[in-house]
């Protein structure tokens, strides 16, 4: 089933060619059915790249989804024009009033930062108390999860010796869990960041699930037992370049960054990457969307406040 995203969205192009079915605001208008309403907190500096990654994987379900973007009134984009953001995106004031089926924040590159020195940080709290009134269930990425593990539980988040960069292999923790239903005893998923949480520290909330781990990574995927909240530390979200992308980046800064591990065969970054992770962050968008979006929230969607 289709995507519904912002008339002229750059997204669409993408999409199209890649045979993912995007319907454009007007024709959804037509459609007879409740479809899934999903806001995304967008705060990657690519913001374009990062809108394909995520609405590429929302696509794959046979559910109608609507989607809204989200920005941060309280930072300037040194990436993306304002014009764009105003045109595509939505602020805080103008969405406060509905409700979501589900939400997404995503990571963004401020791991060094003490979450309240964050410019947005007090913008991102305010939307994170709303979204536990007006949102059935919150999938957050990389800082994402580590700022909603920080705000909703107090726990906090650890520099790392080194930036921890590449494709990990990971086991489910939880067998059979819904939001890991059909994954492999091994499965594998990007990590791009330099600070980590615990597992220790999630395992004292009793009302907090530890359900993937890395040996190599550490804590991958959380959640609150009643799926309401999802964390994801890693990038399940990222395409077979992403890496080799922030890799060059960070070499042309002079940054000396390490080498993206298990990511470039024969750790030679002029070899082109194999994308061995794109089943199961499939899966996992999938089942966050079937099983915690569809089938938990009220088809009136006014009283997910209620449940």
């Amino acid at each position: 089933m289709p995507v519904n995203i912002p008339d002229n969205l750059p997204a669409a192009e993408t999409l199209e060619n890649e045979n993912i079915f995007v319907m454009k605001g007007q024709r959804a208008t037509h459609q007879d059915i409740r479809p899934l309403q999903i806001l995304i907190l967008n705060l990657m500096p690519t913001k374009i790249e990062t809108e394909i990654q995520l609405l590429r994987l929302l696509s794959n379900s046979p559910l109608q989804i609507n989607v809204e973007f989200l920005q941060m009134v309280t930072h300037e984009s040194k990436h993306t024009s304002q014009d764009y953001l105003d045109y595509f995106y939505k602020t805080y004031d103008q969405i406060s009033q509905n409700k979501y089926d589900g939400f997404i924040i995503t990571g963004a590159p401020v791991e060094n930062i003490p979450f309240e020195a964050v410019d947005y940080w007090e913008e991102l709290c305010k939307l994170m108390s709303w979204s536990r009134r007006n949102v059935f269930s919150t999938m957050h990425i990389c800082w994402g999860a580590q700022a909603g593990l920080y705000y909703h539980y107090g726990i906090n988040k650890y520099p790392l010796d080194k930036k921890i960069s590449g494709i990990f292999s990971h086991y489910p923790v939880v067998r059979n869990h819904p939001l890991l239903r059909g994954f492999d005893e091994i499965f594998y998923m990007p990590h791009s960041r330099y600070t980590a949480v615990r597992r220790e520290d999630v395992e004292a909330h009793p009302e907090l699930q530890v359900l993937a781990v890395s040996n190599e990574a550490g804590l991958a995927i959380s959640a609150t037992r009643d799926g309401r909240q999802i964390f994801i530390q890693g990038h399940a979200e990222y395409d077979v370049m992403t890496l080799a992308n922030e890799y060059r980046r960070d070499l042309k800064a002079g940054i000396n960054p390490v080498m993206p591990e298990n990511y470039f065969p024969g750790n030679s970054p002029k070899a082109a990457p194999i994308m061995y992770w794109r089943s199961h962050a499939n899966l996992l968008f999938t089942n966050w969307l079937n099983y915690y979006v569809y089938q938990q929230t009220p088809y009136d969607i006014d009283k997910i406040s209620q449940v």
